[in-house]
């Protein structure tokens, strides 16, 4: 199988030309102007297009158990979501209950994806418990090929660990080279501020944001800086949401802690007056962190800008709106948490970000995708266009005019979170490893073609 995609304007996180890219093995072979094609390649001409390294998400929940319902998505709803949108490579979050075993959990996300994805994936291995039979059960995980850890200061009592377990995860993360990812909130202060809330009558999804305010992440994280910076572990925060968890951050970077952020789509066009809307509307954009003020969306625009925050993802954690958020209709502590958005980051990246001058085509190449491939150990195989990467790439239609609808998506959730929002631009072919995978919005992939990434800790 060989491809050769003509005449495209290739932009990666540092290079912007035109050129021929011809693609053999699952590889680019070779990169020049005017590629003649071999017989028998498929050509492609990619004339006032883009062409991108594929895009990665490095923060999905495709199998996700949560507060006794199951993500509506699968690995194959899924991962034909993800490629429609133009990524080619997603991060699961392995995220077993603390009566789970490490290894039990490992094995059971393994069963979900095995031979069900169209794009290539990996993990990062949640650490819901540490006790001696985790550290050896999570050396036995790493060696397998999953170099990043994935820790909760929230959800007390479900996926939350106590500080002497941050402390000894921290420790083995630095001793055997793996990244830890946190999700940084005050466990304890969303606990007692649920408490009050409902207590006091306060039981709408508007209250999701009352019981963990900004200064509640902010914490979360300050908390998880200050343990870094004594184990000297990398550290990764996802999902952070706003300017004072943002502060906190910066501030440990300033002080030598190796600390990367994550920051999400979401909260970079949605705010706090969404999951206020009336009628029980607003539970379709509970999430958490919550989504925030207004003012928070321009600071993380110019952390993007500024290379202060370093990636954009999505959480995608796709719970339906008629018959799983209703769950929490009388109690917001018991909505499923999560806004579906896998099929969609690129293209609102793109539209209110490259579109309206927020962001360069570099940045944007470099936020979405090859930023994440080099803090997790995938560059240059993923994230890159030069010879030997693997051929995951997206021809991209910047003249392309179109709505986002729930209607005509292929994430498996019955809501869209941007109804009716337009979009200026859309993938036209993706490929991975060389094969055609989407045509004009369309799945055309092989399920089961997707691979897991094996990734080596920072030791080798």
């Amino acid at each position: 199988m060989s491809l050769l995609i003509k005449g495209g304007e290739i932009v990666t996180g540092d290079e912007h030309f035109i050129g021929d890219i011809y693609c053999e093995h699952e590889r680019i072979t070779h990169i020049d102007r005017n590629i003649d094609a071999p017989p028998g390649a498929e050509v492609i001409n990619a004339s006032g297009k883009y062409v991108f390294p594929g895009f990665i998400d490095p923060h999905t929940h495709i199998y996700l158990p949560f507060m006794g319902a199951f993500s509506k998505d699968t690995y194959e709803t899924g991962s034909k979501a993800a490629l429609v949108g133009g990524t080619t490579t997603i991060f699961e979050m392995v995220c077993p209950s603390r009566s789970m075993s490490a290894a039990e959990g490992f094995a059971l996300w393994n069963e979900q994806s095995a031979g069900k994805s169209a794009c290539d994936y990996t993990y990062h291995m949640g650490v819901t418990k540490f006790d001696a039979e985790s550290a050896e059960q999570l050396r036995e995980i790493v060696k397998a090929g999953v170099s990043s850890f994935k820790i909760f200061l929230a959800y007390k009592g479900a996926f939350g660990i106590d500080d002497a377990e941050l402390y000894q995860t921290l420790k083995l993360a630095k001793e055997l080279g793996v990244i830890v990812t946190a999700h940084c909130e005050n466990e304890t202060l969303v606990a007692e501020r649920q408490k009050e809330l409902l207590a006091a009558g306060k039981a709408g999804p508007e209250q999701h944001h009352e019981s963990r305010p900004p200064r509640v992440e902010a914490e979360g994280v300050h908390h998880l800086m200050t343990f870094a910076e004594l184990t000297g572990a990398h550290v990764y925060i996802v999902h952070l949401s706003c300017d004072e968890a943002l502060r906190e951050a910066l501030a440990a970077r300033h002080r030598g802690v190796n600390v990367s952020i994550e920051t999400l789509i979401q909260y970079l066009v949605l705010d706090k007056t969404d999951a206020e809307r009336a009628d029980f509307e607003g539970a379709k954009f509970v999430m958490s962190p919550p989504l925030r003020d207004k003012r928070n969306q321009e600071i993380l625009w110019n952390g993007l800008r500024s290379g202060l925050v370093n990636t954009v993802a999505t959480d995608h954690a796709p719970f339906d709106f008629k018959t799983q958020k209703p769950m929490g209709r009388d109690d917001f502590t018991k909505i499923p948490n999560g806004i579906p958005s896998l099929e969609d980051r690129v293209n609102l990246l793109f539209t209110h970000g490259v579109k309206t001058g927020r962001l360069d085509l570099h940045t944007f190449v470099n936020v979405a995708s090859t930023n994440a491939a080099k803090i997790f150990g995938l560059f240059p195989r993923k994230g890159a266009i030069q010879i030997g990467a693997d051929a995951d790439l997206v021809i991209y239609d910047p003249e392309y005019r179109g709505m986002i609808s729930a209607t005509t998506q292929a994430m498996n959730v019955d809501y869209s979170a941007f109804e009716g929002w337009k979009i200026e631009g859309r993938p036209s072919v993706v490929t991975v490893r060389g094969e055609v995978a989407v045509r004009d919005g369309k799945f055309v992939g092989t399920i089961g073609r997707g691979k897991f990434l094996a990734r080596a800790t920072t030791h080798f």
